[in-house]
């Protein structure tokens, strides 16, 4: 069951991260158990506070939704280890007629190389002209011929060298094995096993024959092996004991990982031929092998969007995914979709109002700790109910979110917008709830920092612009503006670069050295990005 995710915008506030894991909390609790909740960025100090106040984790951080190796159907086969035999793998590689080649690991599960049908193939046809084991271990050979061990210098050996050669009658001299180093394969044949045992060689092969007690009482160096089958037989069988790592191919190997991207995997086979490619996890270690046919229809990862509609705001690679749904309570932007889906947006001031009605609507009522966290999250982003984008019903929903929670909103209010925020950087600050614009040919970034206290964050203005400078370098945006919110002044304090007359025209007052007090503004959303629409068209 692949996992659905539900994501926020990036550089999540509370809301966002909130609204996720409360619309997992539901589907879950309805059945639904592939949906999770994710976050694209840092968590915020404000956002930990809320977290901690009622026991739960911040949702597992993702960077991208573009499709992955992890989400190809690509095969797994089973993974040897370079010391199985050859026929154990003919026999895995037989077991699948789209696989042209498996890979072989190392004792950790690294990737050693890959053993193809050609290989199989060329390794066959040089014993044509070859016929000779070098130093094949005894486990491997007994295993082929389903054979054992029947006399005490067998026991002695490990590995089994020589020449191997089927025992003829001995009219022909010619014909007969002369050299000690030689695997003999014979039957009942007691003339031949006594050559065999008085010249030492290195191993004899009795196929379907019993050992007269006279020659097993031999003294001699031979080990000798008893095999169920025919001597024909026997002698294609012991050359399949070889292990595969002497075979496969351990050079110019190409292999993928779990999380390329399928574009990079795509772009890269190009450049080669061969007919499967090893795929390892993050361990290095061997998980599958992938072909060109699992890149034809690869499964697309399934997202649900909270708290945002917009593109530039969302997770890379998101033209990559399927937007399986959209809640939310911004204006629409630009995200398409290739299927009809179902969007859920609303005039209010937090999107966990919105996830609020729809646990209504379904019959369910939150625990007491998500209650309470979706009440912080409401009071967060209406900045206390102060916000222009406040509406009745986010309050009404607050409140009964807190009566299930047994919480006060004035306590939790101060508890939220008490974090300490003299600590950290001006970077961590200005991209703590930052997100970017496109509004008629102009690109800008709104970052706001909701406080207490904002005279004391505006003794940090020659910071902030010194970052903004490098932030709009880098970007290229002919527009920055930081809006440093204040819920007791019930206002916003605004730190800009770019032109002076644009902030004066779009609301109506005089900046002064690349600031100005906006009274009774709270809302990026609704009192200063629309100002900037306006003017510009």
């Amino acid at each position: 069951m692949d996992t659905i995710y539900i994501t926020g915008h990036r550089n999540p506030d509370t809301d966002s991260i909130v609204a996720a894991m409360a619309y997992a909390a539901l589907r879950n609790a309805l059945g639904d158990r592939e949906y999770e909740a994710a976050c694209l960025g840092h968590v915020s100090d404000e956002t930990q506070i809320v977290l901690d106040r009622f026991g739960f984790r911040a949702p597992q951080r993702i960077t991208s939704m573009h499709t992955q190796v992890k989400d190809l159907d690509f095969d797994k086969p089973t993974v040897f280890s370079t010391a199985v035999t050859m026929g154990r793998a003919w026999e895995e590689l037989s077991c699948h007629n789209g696989i042209h080649a498996i890979p072989i690991a190392n004792d950790d599960g690294t990737l050693y190389g890959m053993l193809s049908r050609t290989d199989v193939a060329d390794y066959n046809m040089n014993l044509v002209s070859g016929g000779r084991l070098s130093a094949v271990p005894l486990f491997n050979v007994l295993s082929v011929l389903e054979g054992k061990v029947i006399n005490d210098a067998g026991e002695q050996i490990d590995e089994i060298t020589g020449n191997v050669t089927i025992a003829l009658p001995q009219g022909r001299e010619n014909l007969l094995f002369h050299d000690p180093e030689t695997v003999v394969v014979c039957g009942d044949q007691p003339d031949m096993i006594r050559r065999a045992l008085e010249m030492n060689v290195n191993c004899l092969v009795l196929c379907q024959a019993e050992l007269p007690e006279e020659l097993r009482k031999m003294p001699t160096k031979t080990c000798i092996i008893s095999t169920p089958y025919d001597a024909f037989r026997a002698v294609h069988l012991i050359f399949q004991s070889t292990p595969i790592g002497r075979i496969c191919n351990d050079q110019t190997l190409v292999c993928f990982h779990l999380e390329d991207r399928v574009d990079d995997v795509r772009e890269t086979m190009l450049k080669h031929r061969y007919s499967n490619y090893p795929v390892l996890d993050e361990n290095e270690k061997v998980v599958g092998v992938l072909s060109r046919y699992h890149l034809l229809r690869p499964r697309r990862k399934r997202v649900v969007l909270v708290d945002h509609n917009e593109a530039a705001q969302s997770v890379p690679g998101l033209e990559e995914a399927e937007i399986l749904e959209i809640i939310d309570h911004h204006r629409l932007a630009d995200i398409q979709t290739t299927n009809p889906i179902y969007v859920r947006n609303e005039p209010v001031g937090s999107t966990n109002t919105i996830i609020a009605s729809m646990f209504q609507d379904r019959g369910l009522m939150p625990s007491a700790n998500m209650a309470g966290m979706m009440a912080a999250a409401i009071l967060s982003d209406t900045v206390m109910f102060k916000s222009p984008t406040c509406t009745e019903k986010d309050r009404r929903t607050a409140e009964r979110m807190a009566r299930i929670a047994n919480i006060s909103l004035d306590e939790l209010g101060r508890e939220i917008f008490s974090a300490s925020l003299d600590s950290k950087t001006v970077q961590d600050l200005l991209m703590s709830d930052y997100k970017e614009f496109h509004i008629a040919g102009h690109d800008l970034a709104v970052s706001q920092i909701t406080c207490v206290d904002s005279p004391k964050m505006l003794e940090r203005k020659e910071e902030f612009l010194k970052e903004m400078r490098l932030l709009a370098e880098r970007k290229g945006f002919s527009m920055i503006i930081l809006m440093l919110t204040d819920v007791l002044l019930e206002g916003t304090q605004i730190i800009y670069l770019g032109d002076d007359e644009i902030i004066q025209q779009a609301f109506n007052l005089t900046p002064k050295d690349n600031t100005l007090f906006l009274p009774h503004v709270m809302s990026r959303k609704k009192q200063v990005i629309p100002m900037l629409s306006a003017l510009w068209g």
